[in-house]
């Protein structure tokens, strides 16, 4: 992402604003100039991200971090809103008084001088971990029309090499970022050294949410969803993620278009559904978890939704369960939460996997409780050449705190670059 210079022109609440270049990001600047040009009222949000980012689209959740980033430019905060102030229901407005400075051409305000012009320029990301990552992986979200008259809302951060994840339901591209303790960490991470490419499953997240009659349980409409996206990001060939749900998808699309894979990486995944595990046990869980997704939607009571959630992290503190509960309201609904996760459990691709020929990497959490380790490892026996990396964690969706989390990272990095 580039950086930009801005020579200070302005005095905001009295403070004056010339110890020196005040570096902000790109959009950061926008923002912050377009409320000083238009200081005498409220600009609505969608105007702000009219004004800024033109015909690009992004969610709000863009404009929240960069007015975070303009408010902490000057001195300001959420609670103390003495420069930036939130307008309920409307936007925001520049409310201190303000005193012009340093003249500037007419009609020009301050001028932007590039810090780095292009990404060949830019300085390398940060190796230090997670505390020199930046606050939020900027991402860009639009919609890829799919069969059956669907569209999928797709998001792309970083830059690099392309890598796709294939969907699991639980998620929301334009919540998923920024400070979500669930799944920040791991945009951030990823987006750090590649093209980073998501998106919502049908039904879910920013996706269409009316499932218009479509058969979850066919693999190939699982598929040809990825298929879709993939051609959308315009790359010859990606590296593809399949994570939980993902997996299975993932593999399949190898198999079937093997030239347009690079890398395969698997992780928290298996080759069967749990209902076709020959395991009496696991049987009776699938039709518990869907059980659970139907009372778990259709109750204010967050107990059932939370026993749903800690199969995923078991180890979540209070905040980040506490999260992650609002997310599962937030991403889906009441009619389509069971037909989710019901949708997975009688898949079988055993065949599939043995034919896999592109570069393969398994890792799979040794206390996983959403899919027992067991499946990782059978799976990982099953692709020809697949390396597998067992990961020390109980958490499905590793937390950032884990240290199994910067393994998994580290692998993906080294196994990527060859």
């Amino acid at each position: 992402m580039a950086s930009w210079t801005m020579a200070v022109c302005f005095r905001f609440a009295g403070v004056e604003l010339d110890d020196g270049p005040v570096h902000v990001e790109q959009q950061v600047f926008g923002v912050l100039m377009y409320l000083v040009e238009h200081r005498d009222r409220a600009v609505p949000k969608a105007e702000l991200l009219d004004a800024v980012w033109g015909h690009r689209f992004v969610t709000e959740s863009a404009l929240t971090s960069r007015i975070k980033s303009a408010r902490r430019a000057v001195g300001d905060s959420g609670e103390r809103q003495a420069v930036i102030r939130t307008v309920r229901g409307i936007g925001y407005q520049l409310t201190a008084p303000v005193e012009v400075v340093e003249s500037a051409p007419a009609g020009a305000g301050p001028v932007p001088v590039p810090v780095a012009a292009s990404a060949a320029e830019a300085p390398a990301a940060p190796a230090e971990g997670p505390a020199a990552w930046p606050d939020e992986a900027e991402a860009t979200v639009r919609f890829v029309p799919v069969e059956g008259g669907a569209s999928l809302a797709m998001a792309v951060s970083g830059r690099g090499p392309c890598l796709v994840k294939t969907a699991t339901w639980l998620t929301q591209v334009d919540r998923d970022t920024g400070q979500s303790p669930v799944w920040g960490h791991w945009i951030r991470a990823l987006s750090r050294r590649y093209t980073y490419v998501r998106y919502d499953p049908r039904g879910c997240g920013l996706s269409d949410r009316d499932l218009h009659g479509a058969d979850l349980t066919d693999l190939d409409l699982w598929v040809d969803d990825l298929s879709r996206v993939i051609d959308a990001v315009g790359q010859d060939r990606v590296a593809l993620l399949g994570v939980s749900q993902g997996g299975p998808v993932a593999i399949a699309y190898a198999v079937r278009n093997p030239e347009r894979v690079s890398h395969l990486v698997l992780y928290g995944t298996y080759a069967r559904g749990m209902r076709r595990r020959g395991d009496p046990v696991q049987q009776a869980e699938a039709a518990l978890q869907v059980d659970l997704a139907r009372i778990g939607w259709s109750t204010a009571n967050a107990s059932f939704r939370e026993t749903f959630a800690r199969q995923f992290v078991p180890d979540a503190q209070a905040d980040e369960i506490n999260w992650f509960n609002d997310q599962l309201t937030t991403t889906t609904t009441a009619d389509n939460a069971p037909r989710l996760e019901e949708a997975f459990h009688h898949l079988d691709v055993t065949e599939l996997a043995r034919a896999v020929t592109v570069p393969t990497l398994v890792m799979h959490p040794t206390g996983d409780r959403a899919v027992v380790f067991e499946e990782g490892r059978l799976l990982a026996g099953l692709i020809p050449g697949a390396r597998f990396v067992p990961l020390d964690s109980r958490n499905h969706i590793l937390l950032q705190r884990d240290a199994a989390f910067a393994r998994f990272v580290d692998e993906i990095e080294r196994f990527l670059s060859t």
